[in-house]
């Protein structure tokens, strides 16, 4: 096959899109078939995912994407999905989901980690999985669902990527790059860890057979060929379904000297290695060992990222007003620098609610000058997120004994030249900004490697993006240094 057309769905916490990809050695092109909304539904007390709203979107993004192929005289070659990590959807023992998925930021786990962590102890459960402790990991989640109904019902649990290739293929697997952010997956055996699923008194019949990208799950069955107007089987292919081992694939890299954020509604900070990092002094940063595609480790940080300023805006438009983005990071670019900075990873910013009431909390708290006025609130977000990129990229250096000469920014902060330039200022490194669709085009690689389009390993797919699309370039100003080290300072005082 010289190049393949491929279907590269992408689920964001906001929105989910399909991509239209076509691939080849000499050929890159991306374009969108489908985008349509995403976000939790609270019913009563808990948060939800609309799931079925979600595959409903993936089918018309499907059908729209196969229109749009066959226009070309090509036809769809095969369809890769993607999405955030940890959620998951239980089945019962038709194969029937059982309710809708409980989405992380739900507070049912509340108090859950500190209980497993005294049961397990912390160091024995890092040795283990390699894996930063987060409120809201699947292992938390599911050992706070134990004992109700929908888990007495549970005879399988399926992350997002992969309950949605189940209903498009009938096959139930488990995509090893999302398995990896669970918590329950050894890290050096790269297998369900027997052990700690037994401690914790979960059913080891919950989790279903590993794969890997590249793998091919299963053909689109007939009904839903149908249902999309396709006139064949599709192939559905593994691809690095958490959205972030897409992402990496596509950062365009050469040689190994690199960090990566791949920035959105998380910024996901850290570097590429061979093997996992799992002393107690890389516990004790909360680093987190996921893997990442042809074997790789996705070695980094979970910072808050733009998930601070997608809630300012949403709580701004909230009470009718229009929130022009792009003026008012203007208007950002112009407050004074580093006036004012949180720590986007404290706990109080991690749920939905009043995002610039907490952020005014916070810099009174800490003695600091709270904001006054909307541009003031992101000039401090954009701030307080570069101070947190550069603590991270430089502990992953430290912890991994590695050396990074520039830092790739791709995903949607990409876009944000304030944020680009004030990451360079912070980490004293250049940085290279984009791809934007960098989890779709990963996604597009590893199907189109799988169906023969194009060859070769990590670098020779990264060959090809950087010769296909361009990138911004933004050089770190030596005479703000001093700057960041003091914001940090008092930062962490």
């Amino acid at each position: 096959m010289n190049q393949a057309s491929v279907a590269a769905v992408d689920l964001g916490a906001s929105s989910g899109r399909v991509m239209l990809a076509r691939v080849g050695a000499d050929v890159l092109e991306l374009t969108e078939a489908h985008r349509f909304a995403n976000r939790p539904i609270r019913v009563g007390a808990t948060l939800h995912w609309d799931v079925l709203g979600l595959y409903q979107g993936v089918l018309d993004g499907l059908r729209a994407a196969g229109r749009t192929a066959a226009r070309t005289g090509t036809g769809l070659d095969g369809v890769g999905i993607d999405s955030w990590a940890v959620d998951y959807g239980l089945l019962d023992a038709t194969g029937a989901l059982i309710g809708n998925p409980v989405c992380y930021r739900d507070s049912r786990t509340d108090g859950v980690m500190d209980r497993v962590l005294d049961q397990l102890g912390a160091a024995r459960l890092y040795a283990g999985t390699g894996l930063q402790n987060l409120p809201f990991n699947t292992l938390f989640q599911l050992v706070s669902a134990v004992g109700t109904p929908a888990a007495q019902a549970a005879r399988r649990m399926l992350l997002l990527p992969d309950l949605l290739a189940y209903w498009l293929t009938g096959e139930q697997t488990a995509e090893i790059t999302n398995a990896s952010t669970t918590q329950l997956l050894d890290a050096r055996s790269g297998r369900w860890s027997a052990d700690l699923i037994a401690d914790l008194g979960l059913d080891p019949g919950l989790f279903a057979p590993l794969c890997r990208p590249g793998d091919r799950i299963g053909p689109l069955t007939a009904p839903v060929c149908a249902e999309l107007g396709l006139p064949g089987p599709v192939p559905v292919i593994a691809v690095g379904s958490h959205d972030t081992a897409s992402a990496v694939v596509a950062v365009p890299a050469h040689g190994d000297r690199f960090a990566y954020i791949s920035c959105g509604t998380w910024s996901l900070v850290g570097v590429e290695l061979a093997a996992p990092v799992l002393t107690d002094a890389s516990r004790q940063a909360n680093f987190t060992n996921e893997t990442g595609v042809d074997g790789t480790v996705r070695y980094l940080r979970n910072v808050m990222g733009l998930w601070l300023l997608q809630e300012a805006i949403r709580g701004w438009q909230a009470d009718g007003s229009t929130v022009d983005l792009e003026a008012l990071l203007g208007q950002a670019a112009a407050e004074p620098a580093l006036r004012s900075v949180v720590d986007p990873d404290d706990p109080v910013f991690l749920s939905p609610g009043d995002m610039p009431a907490r952020i005014d909390e916070w810099c009174r708290r800490t003695g600091q000058p709270v904001p006054s006025s909307r541009a003031a609130t992101v000039r401090c977000i954009m701030d307080s997120l570069a101070v947190a990129h550069a603590r991270a990229v430089r502990q992953a250096q430290h912890l991994a004994g590695t050396a990074v000469d520039v830092v790739h920014i791709v995903g949607g902060g990409a876009r944000n030249e304030l944020l680009c330039q004030l990451t360079a200022d912070a980490c004293g490194l250049p940085v290279t900004a984009g791809p934007v669709e960098a989890t779709a085009l990963g996604n597009a690689l590893v199907q189109a490697r799988a169906l023969g389009a194009v060859h070769g390993e990590l670098d020779d797919l990264r060959r090809l993006l950087t010769r296909h699309l361009p990138v911004r370039h933004f050089q770190p100003r030596p005479e703000t240094r001093g700057d960041w080290d003091r914001a940090e300072a008092r930062l962490h005082a």
